[in-house]
């Protein structure tokens, strides 16, 4: 992970928030591990991604929790090394989830979880037994764990498709937005992770010295690298957000307004390791999640408004993006 990829000072703050006494000790926690205190201050202060990763391992081992305090039951130190070991020991990542959200289950006492397969689509759904909301940052840590190992067993990243919470939004969401999805929705009636299902079928086949190195960089490697969003990719993402997908520009018409040649765009984009399709279709996704999570926007609509033919090519596109069909994801998604 490189220097430049960092973390919202939010975060940091999060993690201290119920961690670390405020004061004199909250500035030797930061200076020990590379940020300065006086960036606490500082409300759009980022620190690097390395810097926090370190603070996430002092915090644990000096509370022996690695959950930062935030659960009535400390997570102790050494969870994490046998949630994976436990779980890698298991033939496919489903099974492998499911001892792992077990083990979880049994150590935090306010969250416990369940694996929930919905043919192409699963989700991890999170039972707090009508308790209060946690904070977002409880619930986000939650998540970066287990979609971390998760991710891990299967030797691939698994692409979520939703997040819903029962919290309120944070006034801050956009490292939570690059670190598991665009599509983030609060005060919903429970919090769960939804993700396409053909993941779970795959093996796990990872060995000691692979979990060794997991280990040694964690959880450094399970922070997604922050996204810049004055990067040319985002900017051309937002501009075409801003537009019907029927008046999307081709590669030459934009990089004509862009005062480029369409080579330059192609190099530009891939520079930052992106494509213009890749681009119109991360946006076409975006959307199309979202109008399916109204019940009174029709598939045809969808399809019109993202500019397809008719409604079984949008079908089609959205089956690839997801790994479902609209219809079945609608379902999951209203609960209906």
């Amino acid at each position: 992970m490189s220097e430049k990829d960092t973390i919202s000072m939010q975060l940091v703050r999060e993690a201290l928030l119920q961690s670390c006494a405020p004061g004199a000790a909250t500035a030797e926690v930061l200076s020990k591990v590379g940020i300065a205190p006086a960036l606490l201050g500082q409300a759009n202060a980022r620190v690097p991604a390395t810097a926090y990763a370190r603070l996430w391992r002092l915090l644990a081992r000096r509370l022996d929790d690695e959950f930062f305090g935030m659960d009535p039951r400390r997570l102790r130190s050494g969870s994490l090394e046998f949630l994976c070991r436990s779980s890698m020991a298991q033939l496919t990542v489903a099974a492998g989830l499911e001892s792992g959200l077990s083990f979880l289950s049994l150590m935090l006492e306010d969250l416990q979880a369940g694996l929930v397969r919905q043919q192409s689509l699963a989700e991890i759904v999170l039972d707090e037994f009508d308790g209060p909301p946690k904070r977002a940052f409880t619930y986000f840590t939650y998540w970066m764990i287990v979609h971390g190992v998760a991710c891990w067993l299967a030797g691939r990243r698994i692409p979520i498709l939703a997040i819903e919470l029962r919290c309120a939004e944070p006034d801050f969401c956009e490292d939570y937005n690059v670190m598991f999805s665009e599509n983030l929705r609060f005060d919903r009636p429970r919090t769960r992770m939804i993700f396409a299902a053909d993941c779970l079928d795959l093996p796990i086949k990872r060995s000691a010295e692979e979990l060794k190195r997991f280990l040694a960089r964690a959880p450094a490697n399970i922070l997604v690298k922050y996204r810049d969003p004055e990067s040319f990719a985002s900017r051309i993402k937002n501009d075409l957000r801003l537009l019907p997908a029927e008046h999307w520009p081709e590669t030459e018409a934009l990089a004509q307004t862009l005062c480029m040649s369409a080579s330059t765009l192609r190099r530009r984009l891939a520079e930052e390791g992106q494509t213009y399709q890749a681009i119109k279709d991360s946006v076409r996704k975006e959307l199309a999640i979202v109008w399916l999570a109204d019940a009174e926007v029709s598939f045809a609509d969808i399809a019109e408004r993202l500019g397809f033919a008719d409604t079984s090519s949008f079908y089609k596109a959205f089956r690839k993006w997801s790994g479902s069909n609209p219809g079945h994801y609608r379902s999951l998604i209203l609960g209906v």
